[in-house]
């Protein structure tokens, strides 16, 4: 007969083994063998960023390094709507009106005649239409609006005195300046079907050297650093173009009507139809202006609950990369402090942890503010201050950016050139009539 094995000897085993791999366990964790992991993932992911700004970089220099094209150059509708005078508002509304494009309509547009950029409009048209490329001229006046953002009800009226022979249109914000061959480069990559929309975007150009100007022009650069070709890009309505068969198509007029932003929906719209948002590198734009710190958030957190609410995905990767960069930068400093003060054996694991962290984004700044300056060569002398700040300052426009993302983070009222809104949802705003404040300048 088998022998019988004792009662309770398998369970004694197995709870022994259990016990031993417990205890093994409490010891790693005891001696902060954890943090091996965090650590490795943190330096792995610092490193994926500064790799993803390098491609980046080297897309922006291979597509400057190209001879401009000129073989697609359809009939386009140029819309920019305006309001009030921004800085340099003579100089941006005759680079328009400058553009080295043979076969393109112009229409700007206001809500009201009473706005001092309407006056402006008419007598910059009535001065230098006769020496434009530009087929057509209009400055139009939309009204308010009580559905959309004024800017988006200024758009859709423009759309409507657009000929009916334009294949594709383009849009611009008044406070950019551009160069003469602007339109053609933003237009061209339109001759390929998979391209759904084509975009640029602003580099903040301080007129002023203050604290606060040098931050804003810090924190645009690390946003349009992450442009590149990418399927995360977004377009930037101040710098974009479309055919109108696929705004049509995408039934883009019908999503204006209820909406506060016109690039973040037309982004996911085209995403959506299986087609690209390309970057156009020779489109990024000089956007000339000053911030107070008041004036600094409340744009900073415009911008980024306008993410929230329409591009949910980008807006979180920004936050966890926002709070990495943080969290490897000054939680990578404090830890090392800590460890030197308590000579813990870790002390080169969290050393290296924060100098990976503080190299990788004096890197990064320091590659983006060379590829501005490949673009925006003639304002080098206005850009050399905030370049500096950039790459000097870099550990602590992080902190700053971390604070705009956290306070995006709650509510869904904005106020935007002088009218408050709450979006309700992708789909639904409510429009307040407020009165301007100096922030509401901001674009």
């Amino acid at each position: 007969m088998p022998r019988r094995r004792p009662e309770g000897t398998a369970i004694d085993l197995a709870d022994g083994k259990s016990l031993a791999f417990c205890r093994d366990l409490i010891i790693v964790v005891t001696n902060m063998d954890w943090y091996l992991l965090i650590a490795g993932a943190a330096i792995l992911a610092q490193l994926l960023a500064v790799w993803y700004a390098v491609r980046n970089y080297h897309y922006v220099s291979r597509k400057l390094a190209r001879r401009k094209r000129s073989f697609y150059r359809p009939r386009t509708a140029l819309i920019i709507p305006c309001k009030g005078i921004d800085v340099r508002f003579t100089s941006n509304i005759t680079s328009f009106l400058e553009q080295d494009y043979q076969n393109y309509d112009l229409l700007f547009v206001v809500e009201d005649e009473s706005d001092p950029a309407y006056r402006k409009l008419t007598a910059l048209i009535a001065e230098l239409s006769p020496r434009s490329h530009a087929l057509s001229i209009q400055a139009l006046v939309a009204g308010p609006s009580r559905s959309s953002s004024q800017k988006i009800h200024n758009l859709l009226y423009a759309l409507r005195h657009v000929s009916a022979e334009c294949e594709v249109l383009a849009f611009a914000d008044s406070d950019i300046c551009v160069h003469g061959d602007w339109l053609s480069r933003l237009v061209h990559p339109l001759y390929r079907p998979n391209r759904g929309i084509t975009t640029g975007y602003r580099w903040l150009v301080p007129i002023t050297n203050n604290a606060a100007t040098l931050a804003a022009s810090a924190l645009n650069a690390a946003v349009a650093q992450l442009l590149g070709n990418s399927p995360l890009n977004l377009a930037w309505g101040g710098s974009m173009a479309i055919r109108m068969a696929d705004f049509r198509r995408l039934g883009i007029a019908e999503l204006w009507s209820r909406t506060l932003s016109d690039d973040l929906s037309v982004s996911r719209a085209v995403k959506r139809a299986g087609m690209r948002v390309t970057f156009v590198p020779a489109c990024l734009v000089a956007s000339f202006d000053s911030f107070t710190w008041r004036r600094l958030c409340e744009f900073g957190r415009r911008q980024f609950l306008i993410t929230r609410v329409y591009a949910p995905g980008a807006w979180w990767l920004g936050f966890l990369c926002s709070l990495g960069s943080v969290l490897g930068l000054w939680g990578g400093a404090a830890a090392t402090i800590y460890a030197g003060v308590a000579r813990t054996e870790h002390i080169v694991l969290f050393a290296t942890v924060w100098i990976v962290f503080f190299a990788g984004q004096l890197f990064r700044a320091v590659l983006r503010q060379l590829a501005a300056a490949k673009v925006l060569d003639e304002h080098l002398a206005q850009l050399l201050p905030a370049a500096a700040a950039d790459v000097l300052g870099c550990w602590l426009w992080s902190l700053v950016l971390f604070a705009l993302m956290l306070s995006s983070a709650v509510g869904r009222t904005v106020r935007w050139r002088g009218i408050r809104y709450k979006l309700v949802s992708r789909t639904q705003i409510q429009v307040f009539n407020g009165g301007a404040t100096d922030a509401d300048r901001a674009s």
